[in-house]
């Protein structure tokens, strides 16, 4: 896998996960978050080590995101989008940056695959991961966790992981 780097806005749900998951994983992380390090459950840890936009306001922060990474993949449980992963998705598409939308429906198996060809196809190295907030959809960093875990294990491990079932 080309992936080098996870980036996101740091908003709970999606966004978060995906951060955790780099965290957890040894994969550099960043971002842009929007100024006061803002989210929904108050101001984002240091932990995270996303880069405050001039503007508090959350369309800045998905904008730039999307223009500084190399594809998106906007993760959701619903099928058909709405608010700021409707508003990601549109935003993708004004850039012509190349963006996937993986709602649940698909199965964990069927999502990871669909990620991995995403990445190849577009020599992503960079990767964008927005979504939901957990307050809109609570399942979706679970979500998210699994879908990573399948589609960036390395593919050593997958073989070994396949071997043993």
């Amino acid at each position: 896998m080309s992936l080098i780097r996870i980036v996101s806005g740091g908003q709970t749900g999606a966004d978060r996960s995906a951060l955790d998951y780099a965290i957890a994983h040894d994969i550099p992380h960043g971002g842009w978050v929007p100024k006061g390090r803002k989210c929904e459950d108050g101001k984002l840890a240091p932990r995270y080590h996303l880069t405050e936009t001039p503007s508090a306001d959350y369309p800045q922060r998905t904008e730039w995101n999307i223009c500084d990474s190399d594809g998106t993949v906007i993760f959701s449980i619903a099928c058909v989008l709405s608010g700021g992963s409707r508003k990601t998705l549109l935003l993708a598409k004004k850039h012509g940056k190349p963006v996937l939308h993986l709602c649940r429906k698909l199965g964990v198996e069927r999502a990871s695959q669909e990620l991995q060809r995403f990445i190849r196809e577009h020599s992503v190295k960079v990767l964008n991961v927005a979504g939901p907030r957990a307050s809109k959809e609570p399942e979706v960093e679970e979500w998210v966790k699994e879908v990573l875990e399948l589609a960036l294990l390395p593919e050593t491990s997958r073989e070994l992981s396949s071997a043993r079932v």
